[in-house]
């Protein structure tokens, strides 16, 4: 049993960053690659997947109707309308589907399925790639509590994933680690840039800011401590990290990072309607 998943069949519709990413995860969870599809209408892309993951890929997601379980929209929004108006409505009624397409509402994703389909909307982020993501998903009410713990399990093998008591929750997930990874890779750069500039080799600067950011996500997220007493652990007093830490407020860093997931979900709210 991989995470919950169990004998679970998966199929991926799109085998795209985001798709490859979840195929790589739950057979690193242990699902057996015969346990395992993916749809994809580009052959070359097709091939790849094959090749690096050992599992059945097709042309047209109507294949895995008859034997997937659980099937994960994996293509950009504007797609998913067309691809579920070529699925046969008969069998579509049968699987656990779970959407990662970003904007597209639990309402949409229903109207393009037989009425009762159990529907799951995500929201992934880009670390998913590297078995580091962050995930929420909301269920619409067809949806029973054995396939919600299936789409949990799915996103687990990839990172860490929340459940939406309310869809609308889906924004602010947006807002923070929808687009959070860019956030952290613009300070990232500031980090390395600031380090050049007070003389650090650039290989040097780069590679203490990164590990630098690891380290204290790995430690905030190990410990379970508040980031407050975190940040309080390394101010000492009258010392080097609390002046730096005053330029930071002095400087609106805390009500940036406000305003930027603010903007980010108003954004997404927006692509929404």
């Amino acid at each position: 049993m991989a995470h919950g998943l169990g004998n679970t069949t998966l199929g991926f519709i799109g085998g795209g960053a985001m798709g490859e990413a979840l195929v790589a995860g739950v057979l690193a969870a242990g699902v057996a690659t015969d346990h395992v599809r993916v749809a994809d209408p580009d052959e070359a892309r097709r091939k790849l997947v094959e090749q690096n993951h050992g599992v059945t890929a097709v042309p047209a997601g109507g294949a895995l109707l008859d034997d997937c379980d659980l099937i994960v929209l994996a293509v950009k929004p504007a797609l998913v309308p067309v691809v579920l108006a070529d699925l046969d409505s008969a069998k579509a009624a049968r699987p656990l589907w779970v959407s990662i397409a970003a904007g597209v509402s639990l309402a949409g994703l229903e109207a393009g399925l037989p009425a009762g389909a159990r529907v799951v909307r995500a929201m992934p982020n880009t670390p998913a790639l590297v078995g580091a993501g962050a995930a929420a998903f909301a269920a619409n009410p067809a949806s029973s509590q054995d396939d919600r713990a299936l789409a949990r399990a799915l996103f687990e093998c990839v990172g860490v994933a929340w459940e939406a008591n309310d869809e609308s929750l889906l924004d602010a997930v947006t807002g923070l680690s929808g687009s959070g990874p860019a956030y952290v890779f613009v300070l990232l750069e500031a980090l390395s840039d600031a380090g050049v500039r007070m003389g650090l080799p650039r290989d040097a600067a780069s590679l203490l800011a990164t590990q630098t950011v690891l380290g204290a996500a790995k430690l905030a997220s190990e410990t379970g401590r508040h980031p407050a007493s975190l940040k309080d652990q390394v101010t000492s007093p009258g010392g080097t990290t609390i002046a730096g830490v005053e330029r930071l407020e002095a400087a609106g860093f805390r009500a940036a990072i406000h305003d930027a997931v603010e903007a980010a979900t108003r954004r997404s709210r927006e692509l929404g309607e």
